[in-house]
């Protein structure tokens, strides 16, 4: 069964109230993601000074390393948009910062799903072996992947492009 999104409630709004409007909710998920991957990472650099660590086999220290530098990725990628947004506040610069911000969302995202699924296969590998641990974290990636990307993805509008009026200041993360 396919969702069915409601159309724009505020159609009618400015073009500068609009993305005031999307900067502002595009920040708070942000925020709510930021939290997530800090608990996450503060776990993560906690995990080598406890006790049993050192009985973690190759496998799992290559899980560790990249579930590390990952959760690094996403925070980054996650507290970014805030901090640009400091940054360039009052700049007349928002739609800029929105683009950049989505984009950055979209690679904490991805920086996440890969962490997450890292550290899941790491527990399970330390408690079950590699083959359960395996598919445990391959099935926390593809639940992610699907949730986080494809799903959404599928659910756009066909010819969802950006006007060619917020398109003029394009620039990268």
């Amino acid at each position: 069964m396919s969702e069915v999104l409601e159309p724009p409630q505020n159609a009618s709004k400015s073009p500068k109230e609009r993305v005031d409007r999307e900067l502002l909710e595009l920040l708070q998920e942000l925020r709510v993601a930021a939290t997530g991957v800090q608990v996450l990472f503060a776990f993560l650099l906690t995990l080598p000074f406890s006790a049993g660590f050192q009985k973690v086999g190759a496998t799992g220290r290559w899980l560790f390393y990249v579930a590390v530098v990952a959760a690094a990725i996403a925070s980054i990628c996650l507290i970014a948009p805030a901090t640009q947004h400091r940054i360039l506040f009052r700049s007349g610069l928002k739609e800029l910062l929105l683009r950049r911000a989505n984009r950055l969302g979209v690679a904490g995202g991805l920086a996440l799903a890969v962490s997450m699924a890292c550290s899941t296969a790491l527990v399970m590998e330390s408690l079950t072996g590699a083959w359960p641990a395996a598919l445990l974290g391959a099935g926390v990636a593809v639940l992610s992947g699907w949730l986080w990307f494809v799903q959404p993805l599928l659910s756009r509008p066909a010819g969802d492009e950006v006007p060619a009026s917020s398109a003029r200041r394009t620039g990268s993360f």
